[in-house]
């Protein structure tokens, strides 16, 4: 039977001077402040770790203790109280290793979100550490020599959901729970060319709301990344890759739908020992997608009425850049 012990201990200062929230105009010319203040957060935390092996099995088990600090030097307004809390964080994972193709694991733990500074204060500490728990189950498998396929479900409940407002600021939210599988399969098709892929299906739901009323905005439901790799002896290497975001509830009743996308990107490099040449293509195909999308109420100057739809950034066109590195 083998011990592994691991302690430690870590800080953490943040401060951030004159952060607003302000109508404007042009972006330049402020006309209302809505939040003006300085803002700090501090964290001091330590750990434990342990990890036992005996044979096939393999345990492991911790925990974390985290102490917040929370203060924010109101500007605009009289000033207000500081807030503090601590937060403990443990965690259990217990791996079986049937034999050198095929391996069983279980990781559970519970972790945690500092809140924004401002939400803490105006809030009067409420969830100042929302907790989140999670817990996977899967399996590591390589059925032949040059493949290696990983599965999992999970399971993920936030004590508290940031939402996307509509003035553009973040907000606390329900409680959210998330179940999923995710499976990636990894292949050597030749001494110099490796292929992968990564499927992602989840189903996010608010805890607290009724059925057909608690879809999370914005939440993914089925992701995909993947690609090809080469690396040939005369130093020539890259990789031509994809990454894919289905289409998915754009509000809590999904009467919007935010767009999903398929964008491809290809890195060719020549590398020696002492230095590099290579280009990065971004969005191969100069396909038209949505890099963020949000409900908004938005109304421009000819509109009757306000309106509520879909506000987006388009995401990068075709876009091609040269690299040189040099290695000392």
């Amino acid at each position: 039977m083998t011990y592994t012990s691991t302690a430690g201990i870590s800080a953490r200062i943040d401060r951030t001077h004159n952060s607003e929230f302000s109508n404007t105009i042009n972006q330049n010319t402020v006309i209302q402040y809505n939040q003006l203040g300085d803002i700090s957060e501090d964290n001091v935390n330590a750990y434990v770790d342990e990890t036992i092996e005996k044979g096939k099995w393999l345990l492991n088990t911790g925990s974390r203790l985290d102490y917040f600090y929370f203060k924010y030097n109101d500007k605009l307004n009289s000033q207000l109280p500081v807030r503090s809390n601590v937060i403990a964080s443990p965690k259990l994972n217990i791996q079986y290793t049937l034999n050198s193709k095929l391996q069983l694991y279980l990781k559970s733990g519970k972790g945690f979100h500092s809140n924004d500074t401002r939400v803490v204060i105006f809030n009067d500490g409420v969830k100042t550490m929302p907790a989140a728990y999670g817990a996977d189950l899967g399996v590591i498998w390589k059925p032949i020599p040059r493949l290696l396929i990983n599965t999992a479900l999970w399971y993920l409940y936030l004590e508290q959901e940031f939402v996307y407002s509509d003035d553009g600021t973040v907000e606390p939210g329900d409680k959210t729970r998330r179940v999923g599988i995710d499976l990636s399969a990894r292949y050597q098709l030749t001494n110099w060319l490796f292929a992968d892929a990564n499927v992602n299906l989840a189903n996010p739901r608010d805890a607290q709301l009724p059925k057909g009323q608690n879809y999370l905005a914005l939440a993914p439901t089925f992701t995909s990344t993947g690609g090809l790799d080469f690396k040939l002896k005369n130093g020539i290497n890259g990789a031509l890759s994809y990454r894919y975001l289905h289409k998915r509830a754009g509000n809590a009743d999904y009467s919007l739908t935010a767009d999903g996308y398929f964008v491809s990107d290809l890195t060719i490099n020549y590398t020696k020992k002492k230095y590099e040449i290579g280009i990065a293509i971004e969005n191969l195909f100069n396909t038209k997608w949505n890099e963020f999308e949000a409900e908004e109420i938005t109304r421009t100057k000819n509109e009757p009425a306000p309106v509520d739809q879909m506000s987006f950034t388009p995401g990068t066109p075709f876009f091609a850049k040269l690299k040189l590195a040099v290695f000392f």
